[in-house]
């Protein structure tokens, strides 16, 4: 029997990959087989009674119909049960995934549109990749910056919705070391279905080691700032609202506006170069194109000196214009915060050395 009910649970659902998705299945599945049994009953009743009492000859006449007490007794009563059962068993299950162990890890969530931005407490932030130890509790603060989102993790069977200016929680406690999906289950605008993200579980030692390196956001001074561009323009979903073959979006195209003049809704202008593309990823709002509305989210924080650095190298290249082969190149030694403080540095250095008067 328990082989019959696993073959049809792992028709319907997904694997379960979380401490508490056996409690969301138990009373699914308890449903799917109530209604079934109720479906098929009331099917055959509906073609076997009109056989049974059909009318075999015009001389044949209705016997007179009294009712029976037990029949209308039976089916309000074994549907109320039924309902009752599904309402605490669903009550009880909703409680167990909505209230987290003390211990439980904490991660701040934030839905915008059309992305999911991870908060943790030692200051670490990831866009569309939560990072988690597995088999420990993780507990998640969620909140929306624009409209209504909802949070999905099928292997895990936790779903909640994700509400502007207020907070929503749920956890969750991953049972191995693996990547599942995440879903935006609620219809949010034209970037919906591309609102996916994805829950990342390590083993103690490889959580400790991506804490430790701040979220593994390292840049080499060998690495290209070029290629590491295109992967964060997909990972960081600017793909959603900017395209790369000129085609517009909910934002302009990154290809064929570079070192052109872009028109603002305030009036003014300004020349699409490094530091105008530094001040739209890091303060969108600060200037809106004309015919655009003002909807892109701030990466301010998100994104280090390296990996906005690497961004504009990509649009650059995209529009033909030089870029270096790497990050030492273009002066950035090291890490990308660290490397382009230090370029900072010494570009401000040079500048003063050649302000300065020369040594007699």
């Amino acid at each position: 029997m328990s082989q019959i009910y696993e073959a049809i649970r792992s028709f319907w659902l997904p694997e379960q990959a979380s401490t508490t998705a056996h409690v969301i299945d138990a009373p699914f599945m308890f449903i799917l087989i109530a209604s079934t049994i109720m479906l098929i009953g009331v099917t055959f009743y509906l073609f076997y009674l009109p056989w049974k009492y059909r009318r075999r000859s015009s001389a044949d006449v209705p016997y007179p119909v009294k009712e029976n007490h037990l029949l209308e007794m039976s089916w309000i009563v074994i549907p109320t049960i039924l309902v009752f059962i599904v309402f605490f068993w669903g009550f009880k299950a909703h409680v167990d995934t909505v209230v987290a162990p003390a211990d439980a890890y904490e991660v701040n969530v934030q839905g915008k549109k059309w992305l999911w931005q991870f908060n943790y407490n030692e200051g670490i932030t990831t866009t569309n990749e939560l990072v988690v130890p597995a088999n420990r509790p993780v507990k998640l603060i969620m909140n929306s910056v624009d409209v209504l989102h909802s949070f999905y993790v099928p292997e895990f069977r936790i779903k909640h919705d994700v509400l502007p200016n207020r907070y929503s929680t749920v956890w969750f406690e991953a049972v191995r070391a693996d990547t599942f999906q995440i879903l935006c289950t609620e219809y949010c605008g034209t970037g919906h279905s591309v609102m996916g993200a994805k829950v990342i579980a390590l083993g103690a030692q490889e959580w400790n080691e991506w804490v430790a390196s701040g979220g593994g956001k390292g840049i080499q001074p060998g690495d290209s700032p070029v290629e590491l561009g295109e992967a964060l323009y997909t990972k960081n979903v600017c793909n959603t609202c900017h395209s790369i073959d000129g085609s517009s979006k909910v934002g302009p195209s990154f290809l064929g506006h570079w070192g052109e003049t872009r028109n603002f809704v305030d009036g003014g202008s300004a020349v699409m170069d490094e530091d105008y593309t530094r001040e739209s990823i890091l303060y969108p709002a600060a200037h809106i194109v004309e015919d655009y509305q003002p909807v892109m989210p701030s990466y301010q924080g998100q994104l280090s000196d390296g990996e906005v650095y690497a961004l504009i190298q990509y649009i650059k290249s995209i529009n033909g214009a030089d870029v270096p082969a790497t990050f030492a190149e273009g002066g950035f030694g090291g890490d990308g915060d660290a490397g382009g403080a230090d370029a900072a540095d010494d570009a401000a250095a040079d500048d003063a050395a050649a302000d300065a008067p020369a040594a007699e």
